[in-house]
């Protein structure tokens, strides 16, 4: 029976099952599902990454391409477009979420041990394997078109080329094992990494990062071993491997939009569209939940906003309360934000600031980071999510508050699991540090990233999720202690 859950295939078929739950029986939707499809419908049947605007087919760069050229991909392969091809879009994420599954388990088996370990990497990938495909906060995503299957996948590739170029990089006693990998040198590793992040890019802006993470990571070990030169070595080639696969959408965005733009635009505004800084800034002087997000800012120009709907923190006092009805009073009449009104909230987002300058600047930063990381993660799933009250969501209804606080303590576990396995690995084995130092880096700078936007979507975490599992399997890795080896 042991050898039979230790077999690579039958986690990957547990795996295959969990996403085919999800994908027959939860089918989700999204808001930004429907701009993926029109603008691969568009880019397939008229040459032109565009949306419909007013009736016009109308170029355009509010999201990245990569998720919408895998629309047009399985649109082909299908013969079927938009709704119609709904379930082949779903199982290709289920394909890729399970490859994503061996990265992560990959990832997990190549952070470092001492030779003398080698053995028990077998083991850290078949419990990483489980890990991951057993996974459902990751593994609901492959049942709703949107782009986190992908994400997922490719920062656990990025990582695992990571680790591949410490391992070739380091010098003894700080080298891992080097059987893991070929003793390629370690600029090519580097240029992997930097395409895995490109590629990356292509679907997630912010996928950056990762290199963000990895220079400052390197820099903070290595220069003060005099190593600077091979670091400002692979900052160059990681930079330049993760422009190539930008290149094309850039050259587009020169040629079409006349504007040089690697990236998808921070606030998603369509050409000559206002984009409300006043209104964003001001929903920032609040707004720390997902939930806050239904209340005003994903109701901006398309539905009304009714004051009485809005939380008691949105205003200090009365008067800003009236200040904030009569801006809405105008709004509603048109739904649409004029300049005026968003000039308006930002006089309000000014004077809040001044006047609490800590709540804006670090206490609900601190609250939008805590959330994003404590919420169950089944905004997808036919349940409402809330936790508390928790007598009288029970009261309400019982399987719903069971699934929900079932979900809420799994998420807790997997964020525990992977602190103590990075703990564990950083005392058990000074090579492990360079790449501890960067995958924490990782999730610090990605979390302060995403305490800066208006809408802290949970969702947006899950690219944290690879590195969570990864440490976590370690924990199942038997350890000798390695004894005067500090980096």
């Amino acid at each position: 029976m042991k050898r039979f859950f230790s077999h690579p295939l039958v986690a990957l078929l547990a795996g295959l099952c969990l996403r085919l739950f999800f994908v027959l029986k939860f089918p989700a939707a999204s808001g930004d599902t429907v701009l993926y499809e029109q603008m691969a419908a568009n880019w397939l049947q008229h040459h032109v990454y565009a949306m419909n605007v007013d009736g016009a087919v109308t170029a355009v760069d509010l999201r990245m391409p990569g998720y919408p050229a895998y629309l047009i991909v399985i649109y082909l392969f299908s013969g079927k477009i938009g709704t119609a091809a709904h379930l082949a879009v779903m199982l290709g994420q289920v394909l890729v979420d399970l490859i994503g599954c061996v990265a992560v388990a990959a990832l997990a088996a190549a952070l470092p041990a001492r030779r003398e370990n080698a053995p028990s990497a077998n083991r850290v990938f078949i419990c990483g394997l489980w890990l991951a495909a057993l996974c459902p906060l990751t593994a609901n995503y492959t049942a709703v078109l949107l782009t986190e299957t992908f994400a997922i996948f490719l920062t656990a590739s990025a990582f695992l080329f990571l680790a591949a170029l410490l391992a070739n990089f380091d010098e003894p006693p700080f080298r891992t094992a080097p059987q893991r990998f070929s003793r390629v040198h370690y600029e090519w590793w580097a240029i992997t990494m930097g395409l895995a992040v490109g590629f990356g890019t292509l679907f997630r802006p912010e996928t950056p990062l990762i290199l963000l993470a990895a220079w400052l990571g390197m820099a903070v070990v290595y220069i003060p071993r005099h190593r600077s030169k091979p670091v400002v070595g692979i900052i160059a080639f990681t930079a330049v491997a993760c422009i190539l696969p930008l290149l094309p959408w850039a050259v587009r965005n020169a040629i079409t939009l006349h504007e040089i733009q690697f990236l998808a635009p921070k606030n998603s505004n369509l050409p000559g569209e206002l984009v409300p800084y006043g209104f964003i800034s001001w929903e920032k002087t609040w707004v720390f939940r997902m939930r806050d997000c239904y209340l005003a800012a994903w109701k901006l120009n398309g539905e009304s906003i009714q004051v009485a709907s809005l939380p008691s923190r949105a205003f200090d006092n009365a008067d800003e309360r009236s200040r904030v009805a009569a801006i809405l009073g105008s709004y509603n009449y048109d739904l649409t934000l004029t300049p005026e009104e968003d000039a308006a909230f930002a006089q309000l987002a000014r004077e809040r600031t001044a006047r609490h300058p800590l709540r804006t600047y670090f206490l609900l930063p601190a609250a939008r980071a805590f959330t994003l990381w404590i919420t169950p993660r089944i905004e997808l799933l036919p349940v409402s999510g809330t936790v508390f009250p928790l007598a009288q969501s029970w009261e309400d209804d019982k399987l719903d508050q069971s699934v929900t606080v079932g979900f809420f303590f799994l998420n807790i576990a997997y964020v525990l699991l992977g602190i103590c396995g990075a703990w564990k690995l950083w005392r058990w084995n000074p090579a492990s540090h360079p790449i501890v130092i960067i995958m924490v880096l990782f999730v610090l700078l990605r979390t302060a990233f995403l305490t800066t936007l208006e809408t802290p979507e949970p969702r947006y975490v899950l690219e944290c999720y690879p590195i969570l599992l990864a440490f976590a399997a370690t924990l199942f890795r038997k350890h000798q202690r390695v004894a005067n080896a500090e980096p």
